[in-house]
């Protein structure tokens, strides 16, 4: 391990849901030497998230990716159901339970309620707004936006997204780990969707709109993107990944706040109705399976 990247990072840091993106982030700063908690809702979500956390660990282990055993790495990640169990003194929280506004608030005030002054507060939202949901806390200075990438510990880049609340020294020191973590930032000031999903989703929205009307089939409009534009997967691939029922979740949010060129397509409700969520569910844009 570099020892200059893991002095860079917080000594131990919390992260609130262990689903997919939840135990993505765990998994990159324990790999980088933090001590990592956990937190999910009951047992069963618990050993759910253990499970995924163990998995995406043995994966990387596979691919050379770890410096260590996977065992030091997990060593240093606990998996509990009770917010109270977070340690005071945790450098980092974020925060990464379900895309709605409502949850994230509850989730952000009960951990302002149990972290200290000193703690930095995030948000891996894709898409709604930092200032918005830190105008809950008492302390919006200390909350920003770190919107991490699927799959997380692959993923190059990272969001920083800042209110006109968030104290500038914040926004340095949230720099300084994502690049420990190796990965990149890009300082994004805050806006619906942001950069990376706005740009996205619309793109998506569109495609999907093309398969709609027959224009070609979804392995042909991905192909065309990355074949023809170099983007590493197409935007029918790419909502399959991020779940269909995510995507539709940002697009009615961006639709409100941004207006028509956002609108849902009928296909995509209907795929969501259907339970063709993507990837996570065998089937969406693309035959899992």
């Amino acid at each position: 391990m570099d020892a200059e990247k893991a002095a860079a990072l917080p000594g131990s840091v919390g992260v609130i849901g262990g689903g997919r993106m939840g135990a993505g982030i765990a998994q990159v700063f324990a790999a980088r030497g933090a001590e990592v908690w956990v937190v999910e809702s009951d047992d069963t979500a618990v050993a759910a998230a253990r499970e995924r956390i163990a998995a995406g660990v043995a994966k990387a282990a596979d691919r050379g990716k770890l410096s260590e055993e996977p065992s030091a790495v997990l060593d240093r990640v606990a998996v509990v159901a009770e917010l109270g169990r977070l340690p005071s003194e945790v450098g980092l929280v974020v925060e990464a339970v379900p895309e709605r506004a409502e949850s994230k608030v509850d989730v952000l005030t009960r951990v302002e309620a149990v972290v200290s002054e000193r703690t930095v507060l995030a948000s891996n939202t894709s898409s709604l707004s930092i200032a918005e949901l830190g105008a809950a806390l008492r302390d919006p200075g200390r909350f920003l936006g770190l919107h991490f990438f699927n799959p997380v510990p692959a993923s190059s880049l990272v969001e920083v997204v800042t209110a006109p609340a968030t104290r500038e020294s914040v926004v340095g020191t949230a720099r300084a780990w994502v690049r420990a973590l190796g990965k990149t930032d890009v300082v994004v000031h805050d806006s619906p969707g942001f950069a990376t999903s706005r740009l996205g989703v619309l793109l998506g929205l569109e495609a999907i709109r093309m398969l709609e009307e027959g224009v070609a089939d979804a392995e042909a409009i991905d192909n065309a993107m990355e074949l023809g534009y170099r983007h590493p997967m197409g935007p029918l691939r790419s909502t399959d990944l991020v779940g269909l029922d995510v995507r539709l979740a940002i697009a009615e949010y961006l639709h409100s706040t941004l207006g028509e060129r956002f609108a849902p397509p009928q296909l995509l409700r209907d795929k969501v109705a259907a339970g063709e969520l993507g990837r996570k569910s065998g089937r969406g844009f693309h035959d899992w399976s």
